[in-house]
């Protein structure tokens, strides 16, 4: 499996992979020619790749595998030997799509994804309490719901219940202003302090599980831990929905011609407004 860095502590102890390799975007041109290079020497006999990307598309067509297996929207796809249609907008779901990348090898039935935390990560788990997580950031602006309706929410889940604010280090300070803007006890910033199999742990445990439109719904997705995904910008229909049985996607409710405004989100609101975010928190609940 190859992964951009920074993720590939989500495969440690994987049970059904023999070599995790990493691709570093901060060092591109570098990385690209080491992996080419190892790629090549290990002369794989299939290369599936399931990203539409250049970079990726140049690994594949010059891996030497006998066989290459991408989207057809990959600018590289002439170079594969069989090339399978992307659609987004559909309803259909990442996964569905990434799976018949696969169906001419396997079959077409559908599989959850899986993770599989080790032992290490479930002794970090908070014991014999309900809890719940919230991972309130996305790397775009126009995903993220704004941190005074994550604080609007918190002060509407029972008291009882502990909450764990999940992220990365660079999401503990807005997770530090909400959890102060909520007002209440039992709120707990632990972004920065787990890795993401750590976290992916504590979703399974979890009486529920929030996030945006993000990462976190997906980590969820592959423990079938709960969640509530709210989408702000973007669309259940681009395929990103959270796939647990127990799971719901909550939206904005009225018609915004602006909306979706793209596929992964904005920066900053092009039209100025943001009413995409404009969600009553008790919805989310």
């Amino acid at each position: 499996m190859l992964v951009r860095k920074g993720n590939e502590s989500l495969l440690t102890g994987h049970p059904y992979l023999h070599e995790v390799l990493i691709f570093d975007k901060k060092d591109k041109a570098r990385s690209l020619r080491q992996l080419i290079r190892g790629v090549r020497r290990r002369r794989y006999s299939i290369v599936i790749n399931a990203q539409r990307f250049f970079s990726s598309g140049l690994i594949a067509v010059l891996s030497g595998a006998r066989q290459i297996i991408g989207y057809d929207k990959n600018p590289l796809a002439f170079g594969y030997s069989r090339k399978v249609k992307h659609q987004v907008g559909d309803g259909t779901h990442e996964v569905a799509r990434n799976q018949r990348l696969i169906a001419h090898l396997t079959d077409t039935k559908w599989v959850r994804p899986r993770l599989y935390p080790g032992q290490g990560a479930y002794a970090k788990v908070p014991q014999g309490e309900s809890y719940v997580t919230i991972s309130p950031t996305s790397v775009w602006f126009t995903k993220q719901w704004p941190g005074d309706k994550w604080a609007a929410l918190i002060r509407l889940l029972p008291a009882q219940d502990r909450i764990y604010l999940l992220g990365g280090p660079g999401d503990r300070a807005a997770c530090e202003a909400i959890r102060k803007a909520a007002g209440r006890g039992g709120v707990y910033t632990k972004a920065g302090e787990l890795s993401l199999l750590d976290s992916a742990a504590w979703m399974a445990s979890a009486k529920m599980n929030y996030a945006n439109d993000s990462a976190p719904i997906h980590l969820a997705s592959a423990m079938n831990a709960p969640m509530t995904a709210v989408f702000c910008s973007t669309v259940p229909a681009f395929g990103f929905t959270p796939l647990s049985e127990q799971a719901r996607v909550v939206e904005y409710a009225g018609e915004l011609p602006c909306r979706p405004c793209g596929l992964h989100g904005h920066q900053a609101c092009p039209e100025g407004h943001f009413r995409c975010a404009e969600i009553d928190p008790a919805k989310v609940r």
